[in-house]
């Protein structure tokens, strides 16, 4: 979502970066789709408005709890939903006046657990364990929660930071600290190292103005090179004592961009653009400068690696020492308006870096849009480098009535492949497939037609992410939306059961977490059909090995050991010439492990 900080900045040649250019490919339908599109007409409505669906099905929705519902206001913006964390059979919902806890044992029944009103803007959450991290921006959030607002310039009882609960009733959480930072908290990413098991860190992502060093010290509005201490142009790192969450500080503040300029990007679209009065002069010791800020950063400590979507860069980032990330490069794209946020693919070889064009509160996604902006941007890693590949954009145009750009997203663990869902706030939640980095294209979808049918009233899905089996989406206007992928040509049966094999006990979008399967016959068989799909294979030489397969696990103890082996010795023989030769070398792995 749009941050209150707008930046000063004026063109300077980019340093350090790899600018693309518009000359690029584009992929947004490369399959057979409904036609005509039946996301385009939608009937408008809150709770009752048109839906459209496409390879997933919608289990349920539920109507956010009557703390964070104003029935006599559409779209109040107090309210809005915001992003999701879990935790077990519970998911914790954000908004912007606090956040709310459902239980998803039964995912097409979710219960209310918690409401806790809290204001302070977004409300970005993470969980771990019996902790809840949630960010705190706005300059009215109170430390206690309160609702009357902080009205004070410097006050003691106002909340720019992180809150940590203490959430081991989830039923009467407990506020244990609130760590103060000097330009709040749009984003939180929670961080962990298998190294220190006693501590998990917080890297926080502050977006808003510097608060004054009256009401907290050493907050500095100063470029770095007049005073070496400014909060502009860095991250915060917390380290938080499991055990001991009181005791939660910051312990570095490393300067991501040091060295960057400013990145060239695109403003409005043509049809957008107003005559503005002119605004007041740029600060003389900021105008000129790179990035002061990320938006996000997805970290993925399988990989020692995270994705910084900062600005107007994508940074890719070594975490190996997780107090000190350091940049090793900065990818810049002019057709890169806001860089929100990033997923690596599960071997960590590419990285696809969404833009929030627009701020997340105005329709992006128009026929008079363009598909380069307001998309996905697909690199491929090159040793500490990035290359840029593709974009992808939601194929379905959506009406001047709905705010509509790339936003939150997370794989789904289909081996083989990079599958990912993503919202794009009203103009839905869609599947798509990014595996080849060059030709990304749409597999499933779900959208709603606008809130308003004359007026853009904001709503939509902030974020869908799959967990455990199925797809949450948290709504801004409507609640949680639930749902769960079907079998189709673009996923089978055997895929969609290997994927629901990994299971997690708790994630954060923004940790990455590294997916592993089983050795299990769904396993083996989603490499199969896969390579079915691929016309290049010979089709004699496929049927061949699903019919060993499955002659394979009909048998019994050493019968199938034998079978198995026979087959992978046939696989390993075959791999080199065969045009699936990677599918090829996971089956056979796969098989060996079966075989044990």
């Amino acid at each position: 979502m749009r941050t209150p900080f707008r930046s000063l900045l004026r063109s300077l040649p980019l340093l350090a970066v790899s600018a693309t250019v518009a000359q690029v490919a584009l992929t947004t339908e490369a399959v057979a789709q409904p036609s005509p599109d039946p996301r385009v007409g939608l009937k408008a409505g809150w709770f009752d408005a048109g839906t459209a669906e496409w390879n997933m099905k919608l289990v349920s929705t539920t109507k956010p709890s009557e703390s964070f519902l104003n029935m006599s206001t559409p779209g109040d913006a107090r309210l809005k939903n915001s992003d999701l964390a879990f935790s077990g059979n519970l998911v914790f919902q954000g908004n912007y006046s606090g956040w709310q806890v459902w239980d998803i044992a039964n995912p097409r029944k979710p219960k209310l657990r918690t409401a806790m009103v809290c204001p302070g803007s977004q409300s970005d959450v993470t969980v771990y364990g019996n902790l809840l991290f949630v960010s705190a921006e706005a300059v009215a959030g109170r430390i206690d929660c309160g609702l009357t607002g902080v009205e004070a310039e410097v006050s003691k009882e106002r909340a720019r930071g992180i809150r940590i609960f203490d959430i081991s009733d989830v039923a009467k959480p407990k506020s244990v600290a609130m760590v103060q930072t000097c330009r709040g908290s749009h984003t939180n990413t929670l961080v962990t190292d298998p190294k220190d098991p006693e501590n998990v860190y917080i890297y926080v992502s502050g977006s808003a103005g510097v608060r004054s060093s009256e009401e907290l010290a050493g907050c500095s509005a100063l470029a770095p090179d007049v005073d070496p201490n400014s909060a502009l142009f860095r991250i915060e790192v917390i380290k938080v004592p499991v055990k001991n969450p009181s005791a939660a500080a910051i312990v570095s503040s490393p300067r991501i961009f040091e060295g960057l300029g400013e990145a060239v990007r695109h403003g409005d679209a043509p049809s957008d653009r107003r005559e503005r009065p002119a605004g007041s002069p740029a600060r003389p010791s900021v105008a000129g400068r790179g990035p002061t800020q990320c938006h996000d950063i997805t970290t993925y400590p399988a990989v020692g690696l995270a994705g910084g979507a900062c600005s107007g860069y994508g940074i890719l980032l070594d975490i190996s020492d997780i107090k000190n990330p350091k940049r090793l490069y900065a990818a810049a794209d002019t057709n890169m308006s806001a860089w929100h946020s990033a997923t690596f693919s599960n071997d960590g070889s590419k990285v696809l870096f969404s833009d929030e064009w627009g701020g997340g509160t105005a329709p992006r996604c128009r026929a008079t849009d363009k598909k380069e902006w307001g998309a996905d941007a697909i690199f491929v890693r090159n040793g500490d480098k990035l290359d840029f590949k593709s974009y992808f954009k939601l194929p379905a145009a959506q009406t001047s009535q709905e705010n509509c750009v790339s936003h939150n997203g997370s794989l789904i663990p289909i081996p083989g492949r990079e599958v990912m869902v993503q919202s794009w706030y009203q103009g839905g939640v869609n599947v798509f497939d990014w595996t080849d980095p060059n030709h990304a294209y749409e597999i499933a979808y779900f959208d709603r037609g606008p809130m308003d049918a004359t007026a853009l009233v904001s709503a939509g899905h902030w974020s869908a992410y799959w967990y455990n089996g199925m797809i949450y989406g948290s709504e801004i206007a409507r609640g949680l939306d639930v749902w769960e992928l079907t079998p189709s040509e673009h996923i089978s049966k055997n895929e969609l059961e290997a994927a629901k094999l990994v299971k997690f006990a708790y994630f954060n979008a923004q940790e990455q977490p590294h997916f592993v399967w089983p050795a299990a016959f769904v396993v083996a068989r989603s490499y199969t059909d896969q390579m079915a799909r691929n016309t290049a294979v010979q089709k004699t030489w496929l049927s061949g090995v699903t019919t060993q397969l499955d002659a394979a696990e009909k048998a019994k103890g050493a019968a199938r050991s034998t079978a198995l082996n026979k087959l992978a010795a046939q696989l390993d023989q075959d791999a080199a010439s065969n045009p699936e030769s990677a599918r090829v070398k996971a089956l056979s792995a796969v098989v060996k492990d079966l075989a044990k």
